[in-house]
Formats: structure tokens, C-alpha cells, sequence
């Protein structure tokens, strides 16, 4: 049962409630609690004001003065409340007189005596307020020292907090009815919402359920994009495109893949069959037939390497080996081993690279990626054109150009060039007559190798006069 996110919800919603409702039950309690007992004091010392006062004046009667006993006994009998009683003590804390009508009598003591036994140690008392359990009863008393015709006297006026107690009983019944009415509706309130607030993620995590990889079309329908709902099913979507973008490159890597290599397995195939049709051939023409396997087994064999090498950096199985060498010296070197490639295709081929272009970096990784666009440029271009390759320094980090003078790649296919397999041939048709080139892998390895080093290849421009690529690679690979 706890498994589930709305009962959690409402679980913790419900108690949340009911500690706050407790704590303000509480508070509320205490408050009136102490303000009845705060009315209360303030009555006690307004009754004994009046009560002293009926008292001065009873003894200050011009025409009739009376003695001090009749004087007490005059203010109590003229001070009757219901549930207030006066008592008077001398200073020795002999009684003098007391309130003898009360409505509850039987909460006080049935006699004088024991009514001023009960009271006497308050006389003696500093505190002035005091709470009293008298016959199972409280109460609240007030002592208040005064002179009368000049000898020390204490009233203390006694209340019966029977009302105010019969008032809190009823508050804690009304909380004990209100609570738990309260935490019964906030817990069907706090599911209800939870289950409404949760049923976008109930439907997003059906609709995701039936999305696999022959449906990574469909995607997750959003109600409210601006929410966190919204958000969390627009990140989802985001994610299935990026699926889906993959899952279709590697579709079309498969098929690709599978074209390129068809192509070199049938022709071993077919010539090996030819070769073998024939019980007694000329040397000439085992030969032709072995030229042709040996060819089309290292197009094979390089298209393999190829494959080898981007699936291995795709796992991030293909770690750098870093080491400091100088650039302009890899430049210069790339340039000498392709130079009999472009002499055969009458290429003029140039090399300027700046001096002592010290760099950190995988020396073969880099030697590979310059020769893969320096063969892609002399491939695609025409007999009688150029090739040029600058190396310079560009603050932190070094540029590498490779320029051709070929036909140029159009514009619509210039942000494929990268992808893996493509060969844009009708823009730039291949010059091998026989049809052999290379499987459209050289682009891709080049700006892995780019990126590894944390860098970036880019085509910089592309016109029907020539290409351009950039290689921008920082001084100290990480």
C-alpha cells in the first residue's frame, strides 16, 4: 500500500494537517486558558475594591459608626455574587467574618472553622493569586492586606472557576469532534488531489509503456506545457527524439554498412568462382584474378578497420596516448606521404605551417585524421587542381586547413558530410575509374578524432570553386 505515490501523498499531507490542527488546537487552549484565569485576578481584585470600599465607608459613618465586625459584616452581606465568597482574617489569622450564603455550599466547607482552616495559610502566603481544589472543586483566590481603624487585616476573595472550567470542557470536546472530522476530510481532500495531480503521470507512464522501438514516433501528449508535468513529459519526448534520431542512425549505419561490405564479398566471391570454373588457366590470368582478390580483400580490410575504429569510440574504448611532439613536423610529414597520390592525379599540392607548434596530443590519432582529409581532398578533385594544407597558431590552440579545388558539396547535403557512409558523389564525383573509393568513413573518423582531443572539425565553406575544412585543436589535449 505504501508503494504507491498518492497514498504516500496523502499520508504525509494528512499528518501535516493534523499536527498543525493539534498545535493550533493547543495553542488556542492555552491562550483561552490563561485569559480566563487572567479575567478572573482582574475581577477578584475589582470585587475586593469594592468590597474595602463598602467597608471604609461603613466604618466612617458620621451618624452611626460601626465596629470593625459589623463593618465586615455589613460589605459581605451587600457583596453577594454567585460563586464568590469573602473571608476575613485578623493578623494572627483569627477568622472575622465570612460570606455565609453560597450557591454551592457544598463545594466549600460546611462550617466556618473548617472553611478558615482550609483558607488560613493563605494569610501567611506571598503569593497574592492562588489555585485551590476545595471538595473536589477549583477555585481561584485573591489575598489583599488592608487596615481597618488602624490594625492589619487580610481578604482573601475566593472564585469558583466552575464556569470557566465547564467552558474549556466544551472547547476540548469541540476539538475533539473538529480534529478528527478535519483530518478525515483533508485525507479524501489530499487524495483527491494527489490522485488528480498525478493522473498526467499515470497516462504519461501508460502512453511510455507502449512505445518501443518500432513506435519511438509516438510521443507523450502534454497538457500543461508551463508546469513541472509539462516540463517532465516535454524532457521525455526531447529524450524519445534523441532515441529515435539514434536508433535511425543506426539503422542506416547497418544498411550502409552492409552495402559497403556486400560489394568487396561478392566480388571475392565471383572471382574466386571464375578463378575456380576452370580446371587448367594461363599464369596471366590467375594473376589478374589474385589482383583483383588482393584489392578488394584490403578495401575490405580497410572498411573493417573503419568500423573497428568508430565502434570502439563509440564504447569509449579508444583512450588517447598523449604525447608532446611539434605539429608543424606532422604536417609536413602527411603532406610528403601523399604527394605521390597527387602527382599521379597532376594535383598541385602545398604545404605552410608555422615553426615549432608544440602540441599535446595522440600523434597517430592526428596523423590519421590529417591523412583521411588530405585523401578526401585529393579524391575529389579534378586533374590539374590544388590541394593546400596550413597549420598556424590561433592563441590556445592550433588550426589545421585542408582546401581543394573540387566541384564543392551542395548545400542541402553540407550538414550530412559528417555522417557515417555518405558520399556526396553527385557533387563531387570520384575520379577512380573503376569505381573504387572509400566507403565514406574518413569524414566521420576525422572529427571523432577532432572531438577526442577536444577539438572540432567543420566545414568552413563550400563552393563550386572548392572546400574548405578546419581542424581547430587545443595545445594540450585533455
Amino acid at each position: 500500500m505504501f508503494s504507491s505515490v498518492r497514498i504516500r501523498l496523502t499520508l504525509w499531507y494528512t499528518l501535516s494537517m493534523t499536527i498543525v490542527l493539534v498545535a493550533l488546537a493547543a495553542g488556542i487552549y492555552f491562550v483561552l486558558r490563561q485569559n480566563v484565569i487572567r479575567r478572573a485576578d482582574a475581577n477578584a481584585i475589582e470585587l475586593a475594591d469594592s468590597f474595602l470600599s463598602t467597608v471604609n465607608a461603613e466604618m466612617s459613618d458620621a451618624a452611626n459608626p460601626a465596629s470593625v465586625s459589623d463593618g465586615i459584616a455589613a460589605a459581605i452581606s451587600e457583596h453577594r455574587f454567585r460563586d464568590v465568597s469573602f473571608v476575613v482574617f485578623d493578623a494572627n489569622g483569627n477568622l472575622l467574618s465570612a460570606s455565609e450564603d453560597s450557591s454551592e455550599p457544598e463545594q466549600l466547607s460546611s462550617s466556618r472553622e473548617m472553611l478558615a482552616s482550609s483558607l488560613r495559610p493563605l494569610v501567611s502566603s506571598s503569593e497574592t493569586f492562588r489555585s485551590l481544589n476545595l471538595s473536589r472543586h477549583q477555585y481561584r483566590s485573591y489575598l489583599r492586606h488592608f487596615l481597618v481603624k488602624g490594625r492589619p487585616a487580610n481578604l482573601i476573595v475566593l472564585q469558583s472557576l466552575r464556569r470557566q472550567k465547564e467552558f474549556l470542557a466544551t472547547l476540548e470536546d469541540t476539538f475533539w469532534i473538529v480534529i478528527p472530522l478535519a483530518m478525515i476530510l483533508a485525507g479524501a481532500g489530499g487524495y483527491l488531489l494527489a490522485r488528480r495531480s498525478l493522473a498526467p503521470v499515470v497516462a504519461m507512464s501508460s502512453q511510455a509503456s507502449r512505445i518501443g522501438a518500432e513506435n519511438l514516433y509516438q510521443r507523450l501528449k502534454v497538457e500543461n506545457p508551463r508546469d513541472e508535468l509539462g516540463h517532465l513529459a516535454g524532457s521525455f519526448n526531447e529524450l524519445l527524439d534523441r532515441l529515435s534520431q539514434s536508433f535511425e542512425r543506426q539503422r542506416r549505419f547497418v544498411a550502409d554498412a552492409s552495402h559497403e561490405l556486400r560489394t568487396p564479398v561478392a566480388i571475392l566471391c565471383g572471382e574466386a568462382e571464375v578463378a575456380l570454373a576452370q580446371q587448367q588457366r594461363a599464369e596471366r590470368e590467375y594473376r589478374e584474378s589474385l589482383e583483383i582478390l588482393r584489392q578488394e580483400a584490403k578495401r575490405l580490410k580497410h572498411i573493417v578497420e573503419d568500423l573497428f575504429t568508430l565502434a570502439r569510440a563509440d564504447a569509449g574504448q579508444y583512450p588517447l596516448a598523449l604525447t608532446d611532439f611539434y605539429l608543424d613536423e606532422l604536417v609536413e610529414e602527411c603532406s610528403r606521404n601523399v604527394r605521390t597520390l597527387a602527382a599521379a592525379r597532376k594535383i598541385a599540392l602545398s604545404c605552410e605551417a608555422e615553426k615549432e607548434l608544440l602540441i599535446r596530443a595522440d600523434e597517430p590519432l592526428l596523423r590519421r585524421m590529417l591523412l583521411n582529409l588530405l585523401d578526401n581532398a585529393i579524391k575529389y578533385t579534378p586533374e590539374g587542381g590544388s590541394v593546400a594544407l596550413r597549420c598556424r597558431e590561433e592563441g590556445r590552440q592550433y588550426s589545421l586547413m585542408v582546401e581543394d579545388s573540387g566541384p564543392g558539396i551542395p548545400a542541402e547535403l553540407q550538414p550530412r558530410i559528417f555522417e557515417r557512409f555518405f558520399r556526396a558523389d553527385k557533387a563531387r564525383s570520384r575520379s577512380d575509374n573503376n569505381g573504387s573509393g572509400g566507403a565514406g568513413l574518413g569524414l566521420a573518423i576525422a572529427l571523432w578524432i577532432a572531438g577526442a582531443h577536444g577539438g572540432r572539425l567543420e566545414l568552413t565553406h563550400s563552393s563550386p570553386h572548392g572546400s574548405l575544412f578546419t581542424a581547430l585543436l587545443p595545445k594540450n589535449a585533455t
